[in-house]
């Protein structure tokens, strides 16, 4: 991961820079059966856990494809992703951050995995545990493990995490679930989702950012809001029978009536096992869902804006997948010094950094201070945005406030300086 980090790459080759024996260690460990993608991932969470007590967490989890570029009669053991004949890895991580400021407080758990080939057994014949969906139970089960200490727990989905079985098997005593709609359910009491949330008024309206992405520009958004409570009613399919016949859920509209010209109008149906008394709680659950970004920012830096995990040439797929689990992990600490560049919550430098990582911080910190204040580390020692403003000095950053922010490259190229120093300050007299 360091490694990784240091050469923002994961060319075995190009992480070794030029050191043999580390290519071989490398290539070693990454095919080596005994090193297992499950406990990589349970390496994870080792440092989110101690950062989480007494915090409402909203538990964000995703799936993203990850394709590798293969030929015909070389396919390296990797199943199909997405359309088309593309193959890859598909990565399902949750990441935990704290509902009230935003701040990413790491990863809790996840999968990873390529596809073996087309499943006979139709999909609405089969058991949970037998599709690809229970990552999304499976890891929400993972997070609340991690997540014990936290006074609340939020677990948040998109559209393709939202079935029944979720509803019914996830939530708990400080346990809740939020996702947007993407069934038109049957309710108990007759009818369906979408005619109950038709036949509700809109009653409160307002202005919200939309952060940017991939697809689309960031930008503003004027929406319009109704909400209310349903309860769905256990579907008649094989493998169901067992959860209870209903659940209670809260529902959240918020539309854009009018968006701007060539711009695709928000629109989101929210569900939620937190009840909602009036227009305030439910513009609290659409900022918390807008918090999703996060993850998708967590992608992007495992790919193109980062990592660029897919250009890896690895010849199997079980060591491209190991590859993808400790890739992830250091993606995750790119994303929380991101954050901490502009403030913000006051974290623990210990949920990113080792003791001996955190001792060469210090020392390279004194080395930075320059005449002037403005040229001094303006955070509170020990904190992630302390480490962060050095982190981005070294990678170039002016460290002038008025200057344009540090961005991912920046703090992979001073991660990069940064493990230099710290593997000099590990030999011996040095």
């Amino acid at each position: 991961m360091q490694a990784m980090l240091c050469t923002r790459s994961v060319c075995l080759r190009r992480m070794a820079q030029g050191d043999w024996a580390a290519y071989m260690a490398y290539w070693r460990f990454v095919n080596n059966p005994q090193v297992t993608t499950d406990r990589l991932i349970e390496g994870w969470s080792r440092q989110t856990a101690t950062v989480v007590g007494g915090r409402h967490v909203l538990a964000i989890q995703d799936t993203s494809e990850v394709k590798f570029q293969t030929r015909q009669g070389c396919r390296r053991g990797l199943g199909k992703v997405g359309k088309g004949n593309a193959r890859g890895v598909l990565l399902h991580a949750m990441i935990a951050v704290d509902a009230d400021s935003g701040a990413c407080l790491g990863l809790t758990g996840g999968k990873v995995w390529t596809r073996r080939g087309k499943v006979k057994t139709p999909h609405d014949e089969r058991e949970l545990a037998n599709k690809e969906s229970a990552r999304w139970v499976t890891t929400a089960e993972q997070g609340c493990e991690v997540l014990a200490a936290a006074r609340m727990i939020t677990v948040i989905n998109d559209r393709e995490g939202e079935f029944f079985a979720h509803w019914a098997l996830t939530p708990g005593d400080n346990v809740h679930l939020l996702t947007r709609a993407m069934h038109d359910h049957a309710l108990a009491d007759g009818g369906t989702l979408y005619q109950a949330v038709e036949r509700v008024r809109f009653c409160d309206k307002a202005v919200i950012d939309l952060p940017q992405r991939m697809d689309r520009h960031g930008r503003q958004a004027h929406l319009s809001l109704r909400f209310g409570t349903v309860v769905l009613k256990r579907p008649a399919r094989p493998g169901v029978k067992e959860l209870p016949e209903g659940v209670k859920v809260s529902f959240v509209e918020v539309v854009e009536l009018h968006p701007p010209k060539g711009a695709e109008p928000v629109h989101w149906l929210l569900l939620t096992t937190h009840s909602i008394a009036n227009a305030a709680d439910a513009w609290r659950i659409v900022s918390w869902y807008k918090q999703r970004w996060i993850i998708e920012q967590l992608f992007r830096s495992l790919k193109n804006q980062g990592l660029r995990i897919e250009d890896s040439q690895l010849e199997s797929a079980e060591a491209l997948i190991k590859l993808v689990t400790i890739a992830t992990k250091a993606a995750c600490i790119v994303i929380q010094l991101v954050q901490a560049r502009n403030g913000g919550e006051q974290l623990s430098v210990k949920c990113a950094f080792t003791p001996e990582e955190i001792e060469a911080l210090a020392a390279i910190n004194k080395t930075m201070k320059g005449r002037t204040e403005l040229q001094k580390n303006p955070h509170r020692p020990h904190t992630l945005q302390w480490a962060a403003w050095i982190i981005a000095k070294l990678g170039g950053w002016t460290g002038y406030a008025s200057h344009r922010p540090p961005g991912p490259i920046t703090f992979h190229n001073g991660m990069a300086r940064f493990q230099i120093i710290v593997a000099a300050r590990a030999i011996e007299n040095v």
